[in-house]
């Protein structure tokens, strides 16, 4: 319990310091970042982030030597414990909401047993409220869902 408590609060002091530098000082231009959209019936998978800025798509940054297949698949490891089986690119989109970044956008199939991580809680929620409290740079997602 309290390593579960004190990692929450590493992740939200490595998120919003991040955030606060590198939306002043972005010193490696756009960042690169990739998420999956993963639907179960009327509702789709998010994680309730632990810094305490709403919801995302599983997915996160790039690493330099990635491609953003491959920067999803670990992510989506780290974030859910889910076991990427199958990616279909849905489109691709810059935003400089928060930080600058580009952002790729996939719909992702899964497998295996949801667990949180350091970042947050893997949960399945209605479109309806995920467009309520979405993070801003992800909202562009929205729009792409039919």
């Amino acid at each position: 319990m309290l390593s579960r408590m004190l990692s929450k609060k590493l992740f939200w002091l490595a998120s919003r310091t991040g955030l606060a530098v590198y939306s002043r000082f972005p010193v490696f231009g756009p960042l690169k970042a990739a998420v999956g959209v993963m639907r179960r019936e009327d509702t789709l998978l998010v994680i309730e982030r632990n810094d305490g800025r709403g919801l995302s798509f599983p997915g996160g940054l790039q690493l330099p030597w990635e491609k953003p297949e491959q920067a999803l698949v670990r992510e989506a490891r780290e974030e859910t414990g889910l076991e990427v089986t199958n990616l279909v690119f849905k489109l691709r989109y810059y935003s400089s909401v928060e930080v600058p970044v580009n952002l790729t956008v996939f719909e992702m199939e899964a497998e295996g047993q949801l667990r949180s991580s350091w970042e947050g809680m893997p949960c399945w929620l209605p479109l309806s409220e995920v467009r309520q409290r979405l993070i801003a740079s992800q909202r562009p997602v929205l729009e792409s869902l039919k």
